[in-house]
This record gives C-alpha cells, structure tokens and sequence, in this order.
C-alpha cells in the first residue's frame, strides 16, 4: 500500500478486544488517523467529520452494524464500510454489500491479511477514481 495515502478510519465495535486488535493491525498498516467508538451511535454522532473508511462490526446493541451501515450510506455514499463480523452466515454478507458495503470481512485467524487487503483494495478503486475524473471533466469541457 502506498505509503502516501493516509485515510481517516473510524473502527466501531462493542468488543475491546476486536475494537483494538483491528486498530494495531490497521496501524501496522501505517494508517495512523483512527478513532475508536464502541457502539454505532456514538460512530453516527460522529459522522460529520467524515472518515474515509468505517469498520463495523455487525452485532452491537442500540445499533447493530446494518442498521449504522444504512444511515452512514445516506449520510454519504462514498464512505468507504467495510463489515467485520464473525457470523458466517453468507445471507448477512450478501445483504450488507445489497446495502453499499464495500467489503465483508469474517473474523477468525486471518483478520489481519483480510483487512490488509481491503485496505489495499480501496488504495486501488480510489486511484481509479482520481484517473477517471479528469477525462469526465475533459468531457464535459470538450462541449462547452
């Protein structure tokens, strides 16, 4: 992952353990810009500031994880949310990529090479992006 991309990462999840465990291994990653919360309200009243990426888990009380993964959606659509859950139900992991989800991450044994690797994936669709806009914006021009 290149080292010059710095994301804002919001990590939500009831469990101390897994809320710490995922925030060594994203700082490992040198993503250093992380902000812990322990239930999806208090990562909503948040949500103004904007994160890039939101880690959540799925089962919380107040909110569970779909619930927080719908309203940060509407809220803005290009934040990057990636469910973590230890369910291995595959109709949960096809709902919250139904809903904007942009990964489904089971936690087990190989948490830290799975969240390596969406993190490297939205490196990549971010570049893609950036490659993108100026042609759609050459476009628009060309007809001005």
């Amino acid at each position: 992952m290149s080292r010059s991309e710095n994301f804002k990462i919001f990590i939500v999840d009831d469990d101390p353990f897994h809320l710490n465990l995922v925030e060594q291994i994203i700082h490992n990653q040198n993503q250093t810009d992380t902000t812990l919360f322990e239930n999806g309200l208090e990562c909503l009243n948040q949500i103004h500031l904007r994160p890039d990426i939101v880690f959540l888990d799925h089962c919380m009380d107040t909110y569970n994880g779909y619930e927080v993964l719908r309203k940060i959606k509407r809220y803005d659509p290009n934040i990057f949310t990636v469910m973590i859950s230890a369910q291995e139900d595959m109709q949960t992991a096809i709902d919250v990529l139904k809903n904007g989800a942009f990964d489904y991450i089971q936690k087990g044994a190989n948490l830290e090479e799975q969240l390596k690797n969406v993190l490297a994936k939205i490196v990549t669709v971010r570049e893609i992006i950036r490659s993108r806009k100026p042609s759609i914006i050459k476009s628009i021009f060309q007809y001005l």
